[in-house]
């Protein structure tokens, strides 16, 4: 009788003192506990090494207990911030035109990017360039003009460049995705428009406010006509920087001007419901899009701001929002370069792109180009020599890069229109969460330390235990 009591007063120790006991200090995936069978939480994992590459994780996960000895992600889904629009990169032209041309490998390579299969990542928000971009293979606008002559009433606009590549391969696309949301941004207006007749900064010339407007008009509409929905367009591509092959120069006050005076009426006069959006350029600069939002005028006509962070910090898109709380913030462009590393740029972009600008409230997340060759081209000259796609294309044949997988991470559990919920980060343990339209919970936790971290993932009382290696991200859904 006496050995029976002992027993009992030590289950009775081990089940409120131990935790989880079964799992072993320093292993890389949790160990099931022993009374558990089925599995309730899915774990897809990318270590630094590419040892694991969103690879579902076998181990069997449930909520209990958890391991009181480690820290504790509490995720609340009934604390909800902004609804998701979409992770994905930029569509370039180049992008395209390599895509166009792998022939019988073209289709499986775009269903694998955009589609919702097994094995695809479920891309749902692109970028392009309306216009040329740096990374086309020659610069251009819809409006081209010899040298001396202007073209006032858009008589001689056409997206004749486009039909090649971009429009065929965005419908191919929009047959795998039809619900993929595509912001345009311009990196130059016609050279005919701008004070310094170059393809280099410059500004547009106030006398041609309305024919750039009635420009947007006209492309958002020529567009629609081939099938194409133009969801939102920024005002221009880093108006702050106006050393890039194209670009152009904008300062706050002009881009209010053009707004709320041009840009938003032209839009209105046409029936456009596209989006409009401010900035678009780095996060050093918050109070650029905040003296445009402070115009009421120009911030009547205006969706949101989005944001680049090559300068700055990811908060700035916080600051923005609670400037206007009641206008949007986007993420729309990092770029990975040639000379990075796997390992350095995916634990820097989980962080900042994903993570960092959810948790700033932005509605999306968008690293740079989809795809370039071997050479990091095309690209325009003086454009970007160094821009690495999420793949390379060569031929007909690719292979995919370190923005493929920042963006997989979330791209393939996250679907449009899931909804932020709160989440906490423990030290080295930035974490972001949301809640699916479907109901699933899906959290994603990179360690951003330098050793193996444990950690409990907690939801509605109870916890399960788990561990990610130095530098390694997975997403966890439930």
């Amino acid at each position: 009788m006496k050995n029976r009591v002992w027993i009992i007063l030590a289950i009775i120790y081990m089940a409120f003192f131990c935790g989880d006991c079964s799992k072993k200090p320093g292993t890389t995936n949790p160990v099931p506990d022993p009374v558990h069978t089925t599995n309730e939480v899915d774990m897809y994992l990318t270590k630094p090494d590419r040892s694991a590459l969103i690879e579902k994780q076998s181990a069997i996960m449930s909520f209990g207990v958890g391991n009181s000895n480690y820290p504790y992600i509490m995720v609340d889904s009934a604390t909800s911030y902004q609804t998701i629009d979409g992770f994905g990169f930029t569509l370039t032209g180049g992008s395209a035109s390599l895509i166009n041309q792998m022939g019988a490998n073209k289709a499986p390579l775009l269903t694998e990017l955009f589609g919702n299969g097994t094995n695809d990542i479920g891309i749902s928000y692109l970028r392009v360039s309306l216009g040329a971009s740096d990374l086309s293979a020659a610069v251009f606008s819809y409006d081209d003009m010899p040298a001396g002559q202007t073209d006032p009433l858009l008589t001689n606009f056409s997206l004749s460049k486009d039909t090649l590549d971009l429009i065929p391969v965005l419908k191919q696309i929009l047959a795998i995705n039809p619900n993929i949301k595509i912001l345009a941004s311009p990196w130059s207006a016609p050279v005919w428009m701008k004070d310094n007749a170059n393809s280099m900064g410059g500004s547009l010339l106030p006398i041609y406010y309305g024919a750039y407007a009635a420009y947007f008009v006209k492309y958002i509409q020529q567009m629609k006509a081939k099938g194409i929905t133009i969801d939102a367009i920024t005002v221009q591509n880093e108006p702050q920087h106006g050393g890039n092959n194209p670009s152009m120069v904008m300062s706050s006050a002009q881009q209010a001007d053009f707004v709320k005076n041009h840009l938003g009426p032209a839009f209105q006069t046409a029936g456009i419901t596209t989006k409009i959006i401010i900035w678009d350029h780095n996060c050093d600069n918050a109070n650029y899009p905040i003296n445009i939002l402070n115009d009421a005028a120009a911030k009547a006509y205006i969706d949101g701001s989005a944001f680049h962070l090559y300068a700055g910090d990811i908060s700035a898109l916080s600051a923005v929002h609670l400037a206007h709380p009641d206008r949007n913030v986007y993420f729309t462009e990092q770029w990975t370069g040639s000379t990075g590393s796997f390992e350095g740029d995916f634990k820097w972009h989980t962080n900042n792109v994903l993570i960092g600008a959810m948790n700033n409230w932005s509605k999306n997340a968008l690293e740079w180009n989809l795809a370039n060759d071997p050479s990091f081209g095309p690209h325009t000259p003086g454009g970007c020599t160094q821009c690495q796609g999420a793949v390379t294309i060569s031929g007909a044949n690719f292979s995919r890069n370190v923005s493929y997988y920042i963006i997989a991470q979330a791209s393939k559990f996250i679907p449009q229109g899931s909804v932020r919920i709160a989440s906490n980060s423990p030290a080295n343990l930035p974490t972001v969460a949301f809640k699916t339209a479907s109901g699933k919970k899906v959290l994603i936790v990179l360690n951003n330390g330098t050793a193996n971290a444990g950690f409990n993932i907690s939801y509605k009382g109870k916890s399960v235990y788990t561990s990610l290696g130095a530098g390694a991200a997975a997403t966890y859904i439930w």
